[in-house]
């Protein structure tokens, strides 16, 4: 008998060691058997579905229906579950399950979103390992400028450039300089950031398609101080 004829014929004739057994062979089927036979949360069924990720959470979810020590401490194999868990099982933070999804940046930036709810150390740390992350976590965490977050949104012109206008709201000159390696986000940087003529921002423009943009904005605003 195979773990799927185990769990039809206990789901037709009630459970039974037997087929319990059988059915706990396969993930799916045991948690299908704990779920639709025995309607309760059993040792032998919840061991048998370690091996798959995605049983584990609903088997938390809709047999045990509260956080365990055993069914989180799997789950925080991977990251994806990890966050899944702690969003949906233990509904409040955990060091643990913290420190299992810091380990891709996606979801330390939505651990610090939707379940500590607030900055920290780990999840800043972890999520400043990839630009996009980092400047979401700036934008929609710390809600401010941190010298982590812009020091690594400085590794790209557009992402410096776009951490100036959202983050700092100010022109500074790390952020200048790594803009200027691209001579549209330098222009884009003098235009609705700096809004006056730099050095660096010209030196960047200069001898380019946006030199003409450069200089026609500038004589823009010289021409609304005359006025």
């Amino acid at each position: 008998m195979t773990p799927e004829e185990a769990y039809y014929y206990a789901k037709k004739y009630g459970p039974s060691d037997e087929t319990r057994e059988i059915a706990c062979k396969d993930p799916r089927f045991a948690y299908n058997y704990a779920l639709e036979v025995d309607k309760c949360p059993r040792d032998d069924t919840r061991e048998a579905i370690y091996k798959d990720l995605f049983f584990i959470y609903y088997y938390a979810k809709n047999i045990d229906k509260c956080p365990r020590e055993d069914t989180r401490k799997v789950a925080c194999t991977n990251s994806h579950s990890t966050y899944l868990y702690a969003l949906k099982i233990d509904k409040c933070p955990q060091k643990d399950t913290r420190k299992a999804s810091c380990k891709k940046p996606e979801y330390a930036y939505l651990y610090a979103k939707n379940i500590d709810k607030k900055p920290h150390e780990d999840t800043r740390k972890t999520a400043c390992k990839n630009l996009y992350y980092a400047l979401y976590y700036a934008r929609n965490i710390d809600k401010c400028p941190h010298e982590d977050t812009r020091k690594v949104a400085c590794k790209s012109p557009e992402y410096a450039y776009s951490y100036a206008v959202e983050i700092d709201k100010c022109p500074r000159d790390d952020t200048r300089n790594a803009a200027c390696k691209d001579s549209s986000f330098a222009y884009l940087y003098m235009r609705y950031i700096e809004k006056d003529f730099h050095e660096d921002t010209w030196k960047a423009v200069k001898n380019t398609e946006f030199e003409e943009k450069y200089n026609k904005f500038l004589n823009q605003i010289e021409k609304s101080k005359i006025i």
